[in-house]
This record gives structure tokens, sequence and C-alpha cells, in this order.
């Protein structure tokens, strides 16, 4: 087995790590930006950036067995597709039957609106039952059968 390992010089890891360090101050800067739907994608395509400078440097890929390359490679293909997959998932979920153009403030504002109507509704309104209504009889055992006190 043969032990030949590409040696880099201190100088050319040096420039890496300070590219990585300026990726990371660029990662932190961006955190702070609001980029809408972009932030997850400019997010990963940092790291990735980070990620390629560790592996082909400090991982001597670059320098080693091409084939060594392309598997690596074909995992981050697989990678990426899975993460796509991922975020389209995410993407679209929710009730897509109850989607409205209306913002939630203004939904709760109807909806009290409609509350106060409520309120404002006499109960006698409400009776469509007989239930609804008292016992005409008397419940004071006052019927037209009964006729009279109950402590006789």
């Amino acid at each position: 087995m043969s032990d030949d390992h590409h040696v880099l010089p201190k100088d050319t890891l040096f420039k890496v790590f300070g590219g990585l360090i300026v990726l990371t101050a660029l990662t932190v800067g961006v955190a702070y930006v609001p980029l809408g739907p972009l932030g997850v994608p400019v997010a990963i395509g940092i790291a990735a950036a980070k990620a390629t400078l560790v592996v082909l440097f400090f991982m001597a890929l670059k320098y080693d067995n091409p084939v060594n390359a392309l598997t690596f490679t074909i995992g981050i293909i697989m990678v990426v597709v899975f993460i796509t997959f991922t975020m389209f998932d995410t993407a679209f979920r929710g009730d897509l039957g109850n989607v409205t153009p209306q913002t939630v403030q203004e939904i709760e504002r109807e909806q009290e609106a409609a509350q106060q109507e409520m309120d404002q509704i006499n109960p006698e309104n409400l009776r469509v039952a007989p239930a609804d209504y008292p016992d005409q009889q008397g419940a004071g055992g006052n019927s037209a059968e009964g006729g009279g006190d109950e402590s006789q």
C-alpha cells in the first residue's frame, strides 16, 4: 500500500482558513439582512462554499484519486435532491382549501363584529320551538284543573 499523501504548504492552508473566516462572517452578516424566501438558499449556498473548501483542501480531495471525488460528488447530488424535495414539501404545506386573501386581523375584526351583532339580538326573537316558550299553565301549580294552592 502506497503512502503518497499530498502535503499542502502552510500558506495555502492559511489562505483557505482565511476564506472560511470570511465566509463565516458573511453568514453572520446575511443573517441580519431580511432576504425573505431567499434566506434559506443563500445560507445553504454559503455553507456549501465552506464545505467545498474544507473537502478540497483540508481533506485533500482535490489531490486524491478521481474515483473518490466522483463518489463524493454523487453523494452531494443525492443530498441536494433530498433537500430540494424537502423544501417543496415544507413550502406547500397547509390547508389549501382554507386559503383567503384576508389577514388574520381582518378575520378577527369580522368575527368580533358578528359577535356584537349576535349580542344585540333580543332573546325573544330567538324562540323557534315550543320548548323555547315558558309553560303557559303556570309553574306555581295554578293549572286550570288543579285550581288552588297545593298546601291545603
